[in-house]
């Protein structure tokens, strides 16, 4: 047992210098002891390796279970955390903000079209951002910074050192770690008056819409179109405004899909997905590393301004920003009447916003 666990450290420890996230280093340690449990499983009795290794698989069963136990344990408690609000912490919805947060949020209370009333209206709001990546993570610091009120982030990747050259909530102590909770880490130490609801899974049809009943605003940070699709199809179901923004090398753009104030949807502007190698990923393009920090602002910037009732939204139009000549342009989207998932949403005929 004593080898096993020295083994087990060394594994450990070797993975932290080579900077393997965590859950691979725990993966290894798992298989090192599924072999052991194996070995004494099915190595007769009196075998030299099966008796180097305690002799009966009794005592390693009972520590295996005993570890899945506290795991259980662990994720069972982090759950109930992530939903439960401690009895004497006021709600800001109901509560009236205090001094600090006066002197926070000064210089939004001073702008005209925001003032007071604005600041109010993001304390009471919830939005959802779906991705704690390259879009995901400066969205999410500026809303928490801005004082939205509850921010909700689904993400089910790990922080690794490929996502620091862009992912500015991150930290290289973070690697290893799953992004939703580096990035709560990050927003409550940026603003303690905020409460950031992390889910660490994938969203998909039946978690889409559990969730976006919960919210005010969906923020559509991801960078694959099957999850767009979804996103906006769920946005739609719910009458809730979808900010999406998208990034490829050195251009970004960004619009608000809000067929329930007459605007297009996702869909009615890209009908279907482009055929594969004709929108490749960050990760196979490459991205300029200030770019999703742009684009990602100005994704903030239009949550906000639905949330506190300010200023021109972009609905029915699409912002493109070139970073490499410095150029930004907008084009107007136009709603489909055909289209499959807003088409037949609204009484309207379907004119351009």
């Amino acid at each position: 047992m004593l080898m096993f666990l020295a083994l087990c450290a060394a594994l450990y420890l070797l993975g932290a210098v080579m900077k393997t996230p965590v859950r691979v280093r725990l993966t290894m340690i798992a298989v090192l002891y599924g072999a052991v449990v194996l070995l004494q499983l099915v190595l007769p009795r009196g075998h030299a390796m099966r008796d180097s290794l305690g002799g009966s698989a009794a005592p390693w069963l009972m520590v295996g279970g005993a570890v899945v136990l506290i795991l259980i344990y662990r994720e069972g408690l982090g759950w109930l955390k992530s939903r439960a609000k401690p009895s004497g912490a006021p709600d800001p919805a109901q509560s009236g903000p205090s001094t600090e947060e006066l002197e926070r949020y000064a210089r939004h209370i001073v702008l005209r079209e925001l003032g007071g009333p604005g600041q109010m209206r993001l304390r009471k709001s919830k939005v959802l951002v779906i991705g704690a990546g390259g879009l995901g993570a400066p969205a999410l610091q500026y809303l928490a910074a801005a004082g939205v009120g509850t921010i909700g982030v689904i993400d089910d990747d790990v922080v690794d050192s490929g996502n620091l050259q862009r992912q500015v909530i991150h930290r290289d102590a973070d690697i290893g770690k799953p992004k939703v909770f580096s990035a709560e880490a990050a927003m409550k130490a940026l603003n303690p008056y905020v409460t950031v609801r992390p889910y660490q899974r994938r969203l998909d049809a039946e978690s889409a819409d559990a969730l976006f009943a919960e919210y005010d605003l969906i923020l559509d940070g991801t960078d694959n179109f099957t999850t767009r699709y979804l996103a906006n199809a769920a946005a739609v179901r719910h009458g809730k405004p979808l900010v999406s923004g998208a990034l490829s090398q050195w251009e970004g753009q960004l619009s608000v899909f809000d067929p329930a104030k007459d605007g297009p949807c996702y869909q009615c502007v890209f009908p279907e997905a482009p055929a594969p190698g004709l929108a490749p990923s960050c990760a196979e393009a490459g991205v300029l590393g200030p770019l999703p920090g742009v684009v990602g602002a100005m994704m903030a910037v239009e949550a906000v301004k639905i949330l506190a009732q300010a200023g021109q939204p972009l609905r029915g139009e699409m912002l493109i920003y070139d970073a490499l000549w410095g150029e930004t342009r907008k084009i107007t989207l136009k709603k489909r009447a055909d289209c499959p998932v807003c088409g037949n949403a609204l009484a309207t005929d379907g004119g351009a916003a």
